[in-house]
């Protein structure tokens, strides 16, 4: 398994009509998960519904932030996915509890009885940057992706699967949408 890395965030902005670097480094609102081990979610940026220009004041996506967007408004995430094998070997209950403080509102829309299946209102870009993955849909059909592959999730339910024996990084744009 190799090691889960804090996404570096390089955020611009205007000051004085000119561009500038607005922040630099890691991202502010990343956890790497301990009842998880290669676990690690990240929002590194967050949208209004209807954004104002320039945004260049204060931290977009403060630590515990609201993960699911409201319509119209956006969430830039990337996740790293360990095998299965540490989610099936993993402490459930201290899982749910580290991720209902580290991804609010998104561990909600998890099936208590299917796991890793939910369903959010959003329309979601998902770029698998690093390892492969199984996306998974409610009637059990599932593809693999691997580095570079995009899906378009609509609002629907899923799961995502890692059935091989190394971390799967994806990032994924969330846009708010009213069902």
């Amino acid at each position: 398994m190799s090691d889960t890395v804090t996404p570096r965030r390089v955020v611009t902005g205007i000051r004085d009509g000119k561009s500038v670097f607005v922040s630099d480094g890691p991202a502010a609102n990343a956890h790497h998960y301990a009842s998880l081990p290669g676990h690690m979610t990240s929002i590194l940026y967050a949208t209004a519904a209807m954004p104002d220009l320039p945004q260049d004041v204060g931290e977009q996506a403060p630590p515990r932030m609201p993960v699911p967007p409201l319509p119209g408004e956006t969430r830039l995430m990337i996740v790293t996915f360990p095998p299965d094998s540490v989610f099936v070997e993993a402490n459930i209950e201290d899982a749910i509890a580290e991720q209902a403080e580290h991804i609010p509102g998104l561990i909600d829309a998890f099936e208590a009885d299917a796991p890793g299946m939910h369903t959010t209102d959003s329309v979601d870009y998902d770029i698998v940057l690093d390892g492969e993955i199984w996306l998974e849909l409610d009637d059990g059909a599932e593809t693999r992706l691997s580095q570079g592959d995009v899906v378009v999730q609509c609002g629907t339910r899923h799961a995502w699967r890692n059935k091989s024996d190394r971390n799967a990084t994806l990032c994924f744009v969330l846009i708010g949408a009213a069902r």
